[in-house]
């Protein structure tokens, strides 16, 4: 092999005119890659690269191969094999291709050329000394014999054979180390899905649990309704009857009474009124709690509501507590059930008056539209606390001296909230213990046009 002339870029340039030439390329191309900083790899790729290309084109005329390293951005050990004519066919790239980064077949003025490129490690450093190393192992190889070149790529197959073993044997290890992290995944997953399957047949059996629960309290509910319903119908007939034999002995016709007689009767016609009253509550909860209790909203003059429930409960209270009532002119006409409305402050009413021993109980109206909202207030003994949250459990009194001297079954204010809430309102409470209670009932306001409103009585008690 001898050194053709070469161009400033170029490092060294030879001929190739026999098979001892292509042997020598492949040497020269690895020493070349070696002192580039190449790795093992590459350096057997492109020394078997360059040695396919060569013998590919040895017999061509005027066959030449250089090494350069070419400026620009891209930084590449390029090799160039050129020719000026020759018998062969096109060159086969095919076998560079697969070892090297990139290999083309070019022609123009004459000749025909093979340039192939491989990149350069980033490790290497452009400088004058380092391209002359490289100089120095391009030129350092004589013509080898071709047992010479034989020998060398017996060397080669060696080293690749054993780059070869030792990447088996890695790959052995990383896909032991696969298995196991892939039997501990599994193992993972298999632990996983029994907790959860554990965790939804828990859920389940309480699922079920909370189910037979809620269907014995229906049941238990629906019997205590039935129970209220039915203990109300049999008791409203013999508390008629006792009220009406009352009233037929004290009536103005019947036989002469003591005084003594008069006053036990009329004890026995405020107590059978009274169980009257209670009677028809309870019935009353049982029909709003099984949706059977009717709303029969109208046109309602709130002036004679609120004037004959005035009267009537003035009656009730004692001469040291006042009773104020709304101003009748501030009083529209609302379409609303008249009835339930006028159970809902007797109710509200009643209790304060019963646990006001001085002072007064007040009811108060406002229209905040779309609600209309009564107010009573109370300077009673109050509340405690801690038990506001109870009133409202039917058959729950508070304990206190009035309990003992006022008693009560403790359905006033649950019977109240019922209704309140069956008009499609609210009831709030608060209260202070020694100040009083405040309880307010908002319900939705339809005022009535004037025309349609009924007349307000003349004489209003």
């Amino acid at each position: 092999m001898s050194l053709g002339a070469t161009e400033p870029a170029t490092l060294a340039a030879y001929d190739l005119t026999t098979p001892q030439d292509v042997f020598a390329l492949r040497r020269i191309g690895q020493s070349a890659a070696e002192a580039l900083g190449m790795d093992r790899q590459d350096q057997v790729r492109i020394a078997t690269a360059l040695s396919e290309l060569g013998r590919d084109r040895l017999g061509c005329e005027g066959l030449t191969v250089s090494f350069a390293l070419p400026p620009g951005p891209e930084r590449v050990l390029a090799v160039v094999f050129g020719w000026t004519g020759g018998a062969k066919s096109a060159p086969d790239l095919d076998p560079a291709s697969r070892l090297l980064h990139r290999v083309r077949h070019e022609t123009g003025g004459g000749r025909e050329r093979i340039v192939a490129e491989h990149p350069l490690p980033t490790s290497w450093v452009d400088s004058t000394d380092a391209r002359r190393g490289v100089v120095d192992a391009l030129r350092r190889h004589a013509s080898p014999t071709h047992a010479e070149d034989l020998r060398e790529q017996t060397r080669d197959l060696i080293t690749a054979l054993e780059e070869s073993r030792a990447q088996r044997e890695e790959m052995r290890r990383l896909n032991e180390e696969l298995e196991e992290t892939n039997r501990g995944v599994l193992a993972l997953y298999t632990e996983l899905s029994q907790e959860l399957e554990e965790t939804n047949s828990g859920v389940v059996a309480l699922h079920a649990e909370l189910e037979e629960k809620s269907a014995r309290l229906r049941e238990t509910s629906e019997a205590k309704t039935r129970f209220w319903r039915n203990i109300s119908h049999e008791l409203r007939t013999p508390v008629n009857a006792v009220v009406a034999l009352t009233r037929l002995l004290l009536a103005p016709d019947s036989a002469p009474l003591t005084d003594e007689q008069r006053r036990q009767l009329s004890l026995i016609d405020a107590s059978g009124q009274s169980l009257l009253s209670l009677v028809g509550d309870l019935l009353d909860v049982a029909k709003a709690e099984a949706g059977q209790l009717e709303i029969n909203a109208a046109p309602t003059d709130l002036r004679a509501l609120l004037a004959q429930l005035g009267a009537v409960m003035r009656n009730t209270g004692t001469s040291d507590v006042a009773l104020l009532m709304p101003e009748p002119s501030a009083l529209p006409v609302a379409v609303t059930d008249e009835a339930l409305l006028t159970r809902i402050l007797r109710n509200l009413l009643s209790n304060a008056l019963k646990f006001t021993e001085k002072g007064e109980v007040s009811l108060e109206f406002r229209v905040d539209a779309p609600w209309m909202v009564f107010t009573v207030t109370d300077t009673g003994v109050g509340i405690p606390e801690d038990e506001l949250s109870k009133v409202f459990e039917e058959f729950y009194q508070v304990r206190g001296p009035l309990q003992r001297t006022h008693r009560g079954t403790g359905l006033g204010l649950p019977y109240a909230r019922t209704l309140t809430e069956l008009l499609g309102g609210a009831l709030r409470l608060s209260s202070t213990p020694g100040a009083g209670t405040r309880v307010e009932v908002e319900l939705p306001f339809t005022p009535v046009p004037p025309t349609s409103a009924p007349a307000a009585p003349e004489n209003t008690p």
